[in-house]
């Protein structure tokens, strides 16, 4: 699709600035189908109590339980967050897991929201522990993940949901955690449903997937971090520079994606366009991370927007960079506002 051509590098550094903060405002009423995988993001808080004398492990008095959304629900909670409005399409569970992950959703749209029967939230649970005066730390993570062995019943009506939602809106985001529910022929689909109307800007289509990126094919743009590209593309990256950049143009080439991001942690980000020389963005804030946890879902969350917005590839990954390096300094499943946001970009271009 026809993206605006970034402004880097032309303009100084105040141009490129108050282009930034523009577009962040720009955010405000945009409507996004977040569609895909929701998880419950479970996090059991406690205090080390002391060494169990039945093995050498921790005992850990009980303070408190929170759920907040993971997957889809994390990115669809970020976009709220970041001023525009999210609808939700997935599946939840009538269980107490599945109720406190619907009243988690802030401002969000769940008309479609599906509740088959005798379907089970997915849960993720996290342990953390630490003392009164430390912060706590995750010890252990218990994954309660349900079967990806869909009915054709709840598929159709999924799929119907999907379309419904990518009917009326400015930009669709796939988040596919590969429970199966996500597919390339449902992108596919909604792909060409939001091409065939009638509008004088395509409506962008990314994707977030992680385990099946590579079957995904023509769509705007796809989010993945070094990790996931090195799985499949069974390579190495690292510090290795002609390494990253041979496996950004695979992945363009093979996706036939306008843009590929590639997230590398500590190593900041990697912008990757036909045609065009690869953008390097290093990393913002301190590398003192707190919790990274979800961090992926800010990242597409602000990237889609950014795009919706009127923003080149360019932009739209510095804004999400600033907004991954706000979300890692935060504990559990967390969001950024705005105003978070600008005062990242004033803060960058005022040292």
């Amino acid at each position: 699709m026809a993206i605006p051509k970034s402004i880097h590098p032309l303009p100084g550094e105040r141009e490129r600035e108050s282009r930034l903060l523009t577009l962040v405002d720009a955010f405000a009423g945009k409507r996004v189908a977040i569609i895909g995988d929701l998880i419950a993001d479970e996090f059991i808080y406690g205090r080390v109590a002391r060494v169990s004398r039945e093995a050498p492990v921790l005992i850990l008095q009980y303070d408190s339980t929170e759920i907040l959304p993971g997957g889809a629900g994390n990115a669809a909670n970020n976009v709220s967050a970041l001023g525009g409005r999210a609808r939700i399409v997935g599946l939840v569970g009538n269980d107490e897991s599945g109720r406190r992950l619907r009243a988690s959703l802030r401002r969000v749209d769940t008309r479609g929201l599906l509740r088959p029967l005798g379907f089970v939230t997915p849960v993720k649970t996290r342990i953390l522990a630490g003392g009164i005066h430390t912060a706590k730390q995750q010890i252990v993570r218990i994954d309660r993940v349900v079967s990806t062995d869909y009915g054709d019943k709840t598929r159709a009506a999924f799929a119907r949901a999907a379309l419904s939602a990518a009917a009326d809106c400015d930009a669709i985001l796939l988040s596919d955690y590969g429970t199966g529910l996500v597919t390339p022929e449902l992108a596919a689909a909604i792909s060409r449903k939001v091409q065939s109307r009638p509008r004088r800007r395509l409506v962008p289509v990314l994707v977030d997937s992680r385990y099946d990126l590579m079957k995904y094919r023509g769509l705007t743009a796809c989010t993945p971090n070094e990790s996931e590209v090195e799985m499949v593309l069974e390579t190495k990256i690292g510090d290795n520079v002609r390494a990253l950049e041979r496996a950004g143009r695979e992945l363009l080439k093979r996706t036939r994606m306008s843009a590929v991001l590639i997230t590398r942690g500590s190593r900041g980000m990697a912008v990757f366009e036909p045609g065009k020389p690869t953008v390097h963005v290093p990393i913002f804030g301190s590398d003192e991370v707190a919790d990274v946890t979800g961090a992926g879902d800010t990242v597409i969350a602000t990237m889609t927007l950014a795009i919706s917005a009127g923003g080149s590839f360019y932009e739209a990954a510095r804004l999400a960079n600033y907004a991954a390096g706000l979300v890692v300094m935060k504990r559990g499943t967390a969001t950024i506002s705005p105003n978070e946001l600008r005062e990242s970009i004033e803060k960058d271009h005022r040292d």
